[in-house]
């Protein structure tokens, strides 16, 4: 299920810039980056416990609904829509955000940058190839429950969550502080 999507070496990535003597107002810009992605890791992580608990027949359905309900992803299902639905509009408007303004006003700043901001939108392709396959999966999973397509959701929920997560933190190491730096606002 995973077979023709390029999944990137972590070890190729360009070195973020070291950019001393910053004031604390110029970390906020990063620090406002990373508490966006702290609500994407927090619900990743709560979905990833559920999903080992379920696998091992430990979870029922009145412990998902449960352990979900306060969500920011879950609360947005009740009010927008579907769960992963809203869950991939929100990772693909995050990214959007950061495709269309953020990557491009770095780029602009230096090589180095333009590197990292070239880096960083080739990973949100390989999230977003993953964030579709895990529609696929959940959709065919809710239309023939089975353990071999329970299986199949769980493979891809652990490649997003492998990509993703690494992703953000890179992310997060790789220009945080440079869009306080440059004065690029989140």
């Amino acid at each position: 299920m995973l077979d023709d999507i390029t999944f990137l070496d972590d070890a190729t990535r360009p070195a973020p810039p070291v950019l001393e003597g910053l004031t604390p107002s110029q970390r906020q810009p990063g620090q406002h980056l990373r508490m966006i992605h702290d609500h994407l890791r927090d619900n990743m992580h709560v979905l990833g416990q559920l999903i080992g608990r379920a696998a091992a027949g430990k979870a029922t359905p009145a412990d998902v609904t449960a352990e979900t309900a306060d969500l920011v992803m879950v609360s947005n299902y009740r009010r927008f829509g579907t769960l992963c639905g809203q869950y991939c509009q929100f990772v693909h408007g995050h990214h959007s955000i950061e495709d269309r303004m953020l990557f491009p006003a770095l780029a602009d700043r230096s090589p180095v940058m333009k590197a990292i901001a070239e880096r960083l939108e080739a990973e949100h392709v390989v999230v977003h190839q993953l964030l579709e396959r895990l529609i696929d999966a959940l959709i065919a999973l809710a239309d023939a429950p089975g353990r071999e397509r329970f299986d199949a959701a769980v493979e891809v929920f652990r490649a997003l969550e492998k990509v993703l997560l690494s992703h953000l933190g890179y992310e997060e190491e790789a220009i945080g502080d440079a869009l306080g730096y440059y004065d690029i606002g989140v």
